[in-house]
Parts: C-alpha cells; structure tokens; sequence
C-alpha cells in the first residue's frame, strides 16, 4: 500500500506521543486520510516509524477530539462530517469567539494590537497576491492573538478544537466569491472594537464574523456539492 505519511521527527523536543497525534491530526484535516478511511495501527505504525503503543493513544485522543470514530469489532475510521455537524461546531464557535474578544477587549496589550494591525495589513497583502496559503496562515495567527489576549487558556484550547474539526472547509470559506474582502473587513471591525474597549461591540463583530464564515461554507457545499455526511 502507498505510503501517505512521513515519518514522525524522533529529534524533536516533544513527547512521541504528542508528535504521533499531531502527524495523524494533521493528515486528517489535509485531507490526506479521507473521511471513512480505516485507520490501521500496524501500518500507521510503519509510516510513521514508530511503534503501535503511541499510535493507539493517539487514536483514543482523536476519538475525543471528534477526528476519528471508534466502530466496535471493526476499528477506527476518519469520522465523516455532515452539514449538522457544520452548523453544530460553528454555532458553539460563535458564542466562545464572542467571549475571546470580550475578554481581550479587557486584557489585550498595546503590543498585541499593533501586531493586529500588521496582520490586517499582511492579509489584505495576501488577498491582492491571491497567495491562499499566506491568507489561511495569517487568518489563523489573527484570531491566535485574539484567545492570547484573553489570558484564559481554557477558552484557547476549546476553541482551537472546534476550528481543527472543520478545518479542511477553511480554505473553501474563504475562497467563496467576495469572502477574502469581506473577513478582511470583519477582521478589522473585531480590532477597532478590541481596541476601543467596547465589549459589548467586540462580541457581536466577533461572532458576526464566525456566522457569515459558516454561511460562506454552506454556500460552497450547497453550490460545488462538496463531500459531507448525509
């Protein structure tokens, strides 16, 4: 069988099975390992080059995470994703990213507003080139600083859960016809409200701006007919 998944970085500082589940995590989300694809221990093992033991804690850790599902006497397979699924994970995204800027209107620095500022700067650089993987990296360090901001770690782990879960529909949402300007524009209206200590403000720019990204997925699924669960 074709080899998909390089070997895991047995150099790095972090724990093998941390590194194991990031690999597995990433392929997932990348499409590389497709939704109801069975997940072999053995030949994970083999790609990875490691061991069976960190494979199988990845997998339980996965299982919770939503990526994978555990089928009994059958095994684990990449857990397929409907449009519930979709709307289930944004309308819980909407509510936690209100909190985050909420919290970072209270708690964010000067310092972390300026790098708001280059990075609204970077993505409007990004839109103009058409460069989608700079456009995806810069979004996803925007709304990092944002759950830095807030000073609550808890919430920040939460979320990044929710937004891996639907990731590989990143790229569809922003490539959805106006979308790049109009996040741009919604990415600025979260800042000015951070910036002016308006929570009130804050929260609903903020979940304003999760809302119409899910509208832009679902647009895309209904126009393109992109694979989902019935």
């Amino acid at each position: 069988m074709e080899k998909r998944l390089l070997p895991v970085n047995l150099d790095s500082y972090k724990p093998l099975r941390d590194l194991v589940l990031e690999a597995i995590r990433e392929a997932i989300i990348e499409g590389v390992l497709k939704p109801r694809e069975r997940l072999m221990e053995i030949q994970l093992a083999e790609e990875l080059g490691v061991s069976r033991t960190p494979i199988r804690e990845a997998l339980r850790k996965l299982e919770l995470e939503g990526f994978i599902v555990m089928v009994p006497r059958k095994g684990a397979y990449v857990a397929d994703i409907s449009v519930k699924d979709i709307t289930d994970v944004f309308e819980i995204r909407a509510a936690l990213e209100g909190l985050a800027a909420v919290l970072a209107a209270e708690r964010i620095t000067d310092e972390e507003l300026e790098g708001m500022e280059r990075l609204l700067v970077e993505k409007a650089e990004a839109i103009s080139r058409k460069d989608m993987d700079k456009l995806v990296k810069v979004d996803t360090e925007f709304h990092e600083t944002i759950y830095r901001a807030s000073r609550n770690e808890r919430l920040a782990v939460i979320i990044n859960n929710l937004r891996e879960q639907i990731q590989r529909y990143r790229a569809t949402s922003l490539a959805f016809p106006g979308r790049m300007r109009q996040s741009l524009e919604e990415h600025r209206s979260i800042v000015e409200a951070i910036q002016s200590r308006d929570i009130n403000l804050a929260r609903q720019v903020a979940q304003e701006h999760i809302e119409n990204a899910e509208n832009s997925i679902l647009e895309a699924i209904k126009k393109d007919g992109l694979s989902v669960a019935d």
